[in-house]
């Protein structure tokens, strides 16, 4: 794939897995969010009644909130989780039923991007000799990767698209997804009534690769981070009133303070003809991850790759006619997308 082949770092490869991995379940982001916990474990192998805690803990959490977390018509899995939640089962019971059913295709599966398994494994299956799963050299060497405190962040907000996806039952039409401004979260309108779906930093976080979108330094979602990124318009919000869709996910990039604010920053400018290419890769990569909006980023960006280019040609012709002055940043670090 493009997205790590450009990098080929093993946080790329992990956030290939968590991006655009197929989501007919949410197990996969359990089992992430699993793994991020047992980082600091001393042992390699971990026993399936050992993980059966934190994925079974993470699933029930977000079962109280979204009773869809799988596009399977049953499951008795998720079945013994909402009896948990009722307080109808055990959580012994609980646990004996994850480490039984829970595990059954998420292990399988979690390596498996387009169809095919990526070239870095961060554990081995070991179920049928040692009852579990053995975490490799490279997940452990993933865990002290700069940016792997943003993993939690990043696959939580992924896995709330999803969700909003299933909740709204829109999986052969659009989900409108809106930014706001104050808050940096994003948004949809179910039956007239606005539902909070997740931070913008978090969601756009990994397709930029942790970094920012204009010069390539390294970013942070950490809220109390020196790093903490903005959430930019790469075309200026003042242009509202002339670009279609300008509060739209195709829209809204990641920058460091310095680029977006700082002395000889973008603030209202109109990026270099350029950065364009940037902006078409990044939001390809959107369109391709399948997040629950990407109808509606085709349709307000194009119904195929050539169109989409030519949009943001004629958005970036229309700026610089308006606004007279671009810009472009200063690289500091590696082309990364």
């Amino acid at each position: 794939m493009k997205f790590y082949a450009v990098d080929p770092s093993l946080e790329n490869h992990w956030r290939a897995i968590i991006l655009f991995g197929r989501n007919v379940a949410s197990y996969k982001f359990a089992l992430a969010k699993s793994l991020y916990e047992l980082s600091n474990s001393s042992h390699d192998l971990v026993k399936l009644d050992e993980l059966a805690e934190p994925f079974s803990r993470h699933l029930c959490q977000h079962l109280l909130h979204t009773p869809k977390q799988t596009t399977s018509k049953s499951s008795k899995f998720i079945d013994s989780c909402v009896l948990f939640n009722r307080g109808e089962l055990s959580q012994d019971a609980l646990l004996a039923s994850t480490a039984k059913l829970g595990f059954k295709h998420v292990i399988d599966a979690f390596h498996i991007v387009n169809s095919e398994e990526i070239e870095k494994r961060f554990f081995i299956d070991e179920r049928q000799n040692s009852g579990g799963i053995r975490l490799t050299e490279d997940f452990f060497r993933l865990a002290n990767c700069q940016q792997f405190e943003s993993f939690n962040e990043e696959t939580e907000a992924r896995w709330r698209l999803v969700e909003q996806g299933w909740r709204m039952g829109l999986s052969r039409s659009l989900i409108s997804v809106e930014y706001d401004k104050d808050q940096k979260i994003l948004f949809t309108t179910d039956k007239d009534r606005r539902v909070d779906i997740t931070s913008c930093r978090s969601s756009l976080n990994g397709y930029q690769k942790g970094h920012c979108f204009y010069c390539y330094t390294p970013i942070s979602i950490e809220k109390n981070s020196a790093l903490l990124a903005d959430v930019d318009h790469f075309f200026p919000w003042k242009l509202k009133n002339k670009i279609r869709n300008i509060n739209g996910l195709w829209n809204l990039v990641l920058a460091c303070g310095t680029c977006n604010r700082g002395e000889g920053g973008k603030f209202v400018k109109i990026p270099h003809v350029s950065l364009l290419e940037r902006l078409h890769k990044r939001n390809e990569y959107l369109i391709n991850s399948h997040l629950p909006m990407r109808e509606t980023l085709i349709q307000q960006t194009g119904y195929n790759e050539k169109q989409r280019r030519s949009f943001l040609q004629n958005q970036h012709t229309t700026g610089v006619n308006l606004m007279i002055q671009t810009w472009k940043p200063k690289s500091r670090g590696n082309t990364i997308f």
